[in-house]
């Protein structure tokens, strides 16, 4: 019975028995939405819901090897280990907490929760004072979406279909902005290497000490990079969102050798009740942001112990634990034929990146008194650059195969060996 007006204070219109004020119900349809899942079932599934989860072991070995002081190789293991099945649930916390709210509302909440791993790994470094890991997991994180990501799932895709479809229009709209982000960073960089005042060094890092000119171009972009994304959100949830929805088979495809039926967009299933996918999420990010604090602070030593490169770290390794759940979610979109969903979580996450997490890194780095800039060094912004091109050129015609998905992961792992030894 819902709370109204109209609902009588007792049981059985006020005859004796059992009695139930109408606060009382409220706080439970609250609490468990009318034909919802219980929190014994939602937090069963949540828990024992995939294999995947076995790795949540490593969870409480990650706070005993940081409080116990155990090899700091062991420290980044565990840390680094614990943060995938943990990004794996919540990308599934935050999916079944969309079930309820409605399409607007689910765009804003993927939007928020879709990047939290890498956000919070970002500040970690950030208030930790490590610019450079910061800068170099972001980096990371939009080249493991656009092409490590997005070509497993093209290559995955492509030996269970001949040949897969997806709105071009609406992918070459999400590229185009890939591409203003770019030129956004090739600007901090020219301006830094190319003009007097932006040459000016006053300390042996460069990073650690950027000029008021650098400083005053990646905070003015930062800002206006929200803004961009703010008009992305509408311009993909309310104005155009036609663009984003999975072409339907025209005659010309029908006609074709190659005819491939096009699906529509899976519905999420709800596993779960909306309050207990709303905890679920809070307790999820609050051990998220530990084990992104252990493992942050283990970096410097196990790179020097070990003799991995910082930048690898950040570019390689950092970005598979934080794109652990889109690396999977998005395979199995591409082997079910359903490519709308993987442009969308490769590329928009990509986009959400560079337009959201960037940009607010740059100005909490403001807040907290850590220089932070868009200046990327010149190798990392033409590798961007380059890979940003290869993925525009791929989706103009709207058609994925496996050796689209071959050409990313081939670009992926070349700049993986160049970052070995940069």
């Amino acid at each position: 019975m819902s709370c109204s007006e109209s609902a009588p204070l007792l049981e059985n219109g006020g005859h004796t028995g059992h009695k139930n004020l109408p606060l009382t119900r409220c706080v439970v349809n609250f609490m468990k939405g009318e034909g919802e899942p219980s929190w014994t079932k939602s937090f069963e599934f949540f828990i024992f819901g995939t294999w995947f989860n076995i790795l949540l072991v490593f969870v409480p070995l990650s706070f005993i090897s940081h409080n116990m002081d155990w090899d700091i190789g062991l420290v980044f293991l565990f840390s680094f280990m614990a943060i995938m099945p943990l990004a794996k649930l919540l990308g599934e916390a935050t999916d079944q907490l969309s079930v309820k709210l409605g399409e607007t509302m689910s765009g804003l909440l993927n939007a928020s929760f879709g990047n939290a791993v890498e956000i919070i790994v970002g500040v970690a470094a950030l208030l930790n004072g490590q610019l450079r890991i910061v800068q170099t997991s972001m980096l990371g994180s939009i080249l493991s979406n656009i092409l490590l990501v997005l070509g497993c799932s093209f290559f995955a895709g492509g030996l269970y279909h001949t040949q897969g479809f997806f709105n071009g229009t609406g992918a070459q709209a999400s590229g185009s902005l890939m591409t203003l982000l770019c030129i956004t960073l090739v600007v901090p960089a020219a301006y830094a290497s190319t003009t007097d005042t932006g040459m000016q060094t006053h300390c042996s890092d460069p990073d650690e000490c950027p000029t008021a000119g650098l400083l005053f171009i990646s905070r003015g972009t930062s800002i206006l990079l929200l803004g961009v994304y703010s008009a992305y959100l509408w311009f993909q949830l309310k104005s155009h969102p036609d663009l984003f929805i999975a072409p339907s088979s025209s005659t010309d495809e029908q006609n074709s050798e190659v005819f491939v039926e096009l699906a529509d967009t899976e519905e999420t299933e709800p596993r779960m009740g909306t309050a207990a996918a709303g905890v679920a999420l809070l307790l999820v990010t609050i051990v998220i942001a530990f084990c992104a604090e252990y493992l942050v602070a283990s970096i410097e030593e196990t790179a020097v112990r070990y003799s991995i490169p910082k930048t690898f770290i950040g570019v390689i390794l950092l970005p598979i634990v934080g794109n652990a759940a889109e690396h999977v979610t998005s395979v199995w979109m591409a082997m079910k034929n359903k490519y709308e969903l993987t442009i969308t979580i490769c590329v928009g996450s990509s986009i959400q990146i560079a337009c959201l997490v960037v940009p607010l890194l740059v100005i909490v780095g403001w807040i907290v008194d850590q220089p932070l800039t868009l200046h990327f060094h010149n190798f990392e912004t033409i590798v961007l650059f380059v890979s940003v091109f290869l993925v525009n050129l791929l989706l103009m015609d709207g058609k994925a195969n496996y050796l689209e998905g071959l050409m990313l992961l081939t670009l992926y792992l070349v700049i993986a060996l160049a970052f070995w030894v940069a």
